[in-house]
């Protein structure tokens, strides 16, 4: 007998792995998930994901030596 699950859903905006691929990520002991279009949000602009990711305001934005 399978129980069901509810599906797992991207950090920041919300849609399920049933329509987008989501990565998996830990920090400070938690498990997050997050979507192949919202992952540039995570590396670019963390401090976006301050409400929904404790700590993430103190991420420095990757720097790209262009």
């Amino acid at each position: 007998m399978t129980h069901p699950t509810t599906p797992l859903t991207c950090l920041n905006c919300g849609r399920p792995e049933t329509l987008i691929p989501l990565v998996s990520l830990r920090f400070k002991g938690q498990s997050a998930w997050i979507c192949s279009q919202c992952l540039p949000t995570l590396i670019h602009k963390p401090q976006q994901l301050a409400d929904k990711m404790v700590g993430a305001e103190q991420f420095g934005a990757a720097d790209h030596d262009d």
